[in-house]
């Protein structure tokens, strides 16, 4: 047995699609959607002369369209991510992508690999489908941290504005207009619908929901309960920022504790198929005896069941909710 070399086209075509889906992305939209916790893209959409009213319908677009495509068989995978990730690409344009960077893939290993035609089909079809999908899930990943992260600075903004005299509506669009993003689109949109009649806390709401975010849906109960019964609201967000605070010191402190747990299951998953591959490469015949047996491939089959769960089971202990 030898190290097929197929597995590294294999890899480097993969790594070619991601490459390719960045590049289309950047290439569509502008650097700026994918440095976003940069530049505030709704003042810069504003500053290039759209109408307050215009920016606002752009944005709730493409917040809202990849929840709308959910019913669609092969996107609804997608779709949660994509709306994390604010993804400007339409639902269609996603599916064109997965289709056409299929194609892409399936025309690279014709010429690179001398694989059966079903099998390189398979092949590029998950790369292209799984190709977006990790693209898009590390958007997301990446984007919900920084809004995480954002949160509890956006909140004490809010809070000093209303101790000073602010309503909480110019407070919301004082935190607009300061904070970074992704944070501040998301703000500034909840601004903009407070200022086309859209009650405050029902715009909270379907963000938490949309972003799928405990803290925010704290903020959307603490500001609906104020409307409806009153109190220092200024109090309560403060409160709630000092929570949001200790449970990332908490959360960070558990991560530190659990590094060398992580690690140790990384390492314990990983060295098995490591030194498979590194034995191959040393003396490529060490398994020609065994190989024909009867025995080979359930023993293959059971050792990669213990290698799923053993990932699985380490997985499961370091992940600590907090």
């Amino acid at each position: 047995m030898s190290l097929d070399p197929e597995l590294i086209i294999y890899v480097l075509i993969f790594v070619g699609v991601l490459v390719l889906i960045e590049g289309v992305y950047l290439t569509v939209f502008g650097k700026s959607i994918s440095l976003n916790n940069r530049v505030n893209r709704r003042l810069e959409m504003l500053d290039k002369g759209k109408d307050r009213e215009q920016v606002l319908e752009q944005l709730r677009k493409e917040m809202q369209q990849h929840m709308k495509a959910q019913s669609i068989p092969i996107y609804s995978l997608l779709a949660s991510k994509a709306q994390k990730a604010a993804i400007a690409f339409t639902p269609r344009q996603l599916i064109l992508m997965m289709i056409g960077l299929s194609a892409v893939a399936f025309v690279v290993l014709t010429a690179t690999t001398e694989a059966d035609t079903p099998i390189r089909a398979a092949i590029a079809v998950g790369m292209g489908v799984g190709g977006v999908y990790f693209w898009i899930n590390r958007k997301a990943t990446k984007r919900m941290a920084m809004i995480e992260e954002q949160l509890p600075d956006a909140v004490e903004l809010m809070v000093r504005s209303l101790r000073v005299g602010h309503p909480f509506s110019s407070a919301i669009n004082i935190v607009a207009k300061e904070v970074d993003d992704p944070l501040a689109t998301e703000i500034g949109v909840i601004a903009d619908e407070a200022a086309y009649g859209r009650d405050v806390s029902e715009s909270l709401r379907e963000m938490a929901s949309r972003l799928e975010n405990q803290d925010l849906r704290f903020m959307a109960v603490a500001v609906s309960i104020q409307q409806q019964s009153g109190g220092n609201l200024a109090e309560i967000l403060a409160g709630l920022a000092k929570v949001i605070r200790a449970r990332f010191k908490l959360f960070r402190r558990v991560k530190a504790i659990t590094a060398e747990a992580k690690w140790s299951g990384m390492f314990l998953s990983g060295f098995p198929i490591a030194g498979l591959a590194l034995m191959n490469m040393i003396n490529p015949g060490y398994y020609d005896e065994v190989s024909t047996t009867e025995y080979w491939v359930p023993a293959c089959l059971v050792v990669g069941g213990f290698l799923v769960a053993n990932m699985i089971v380490m997985r499961a202990l370091v992940n600590i909710k907090v």
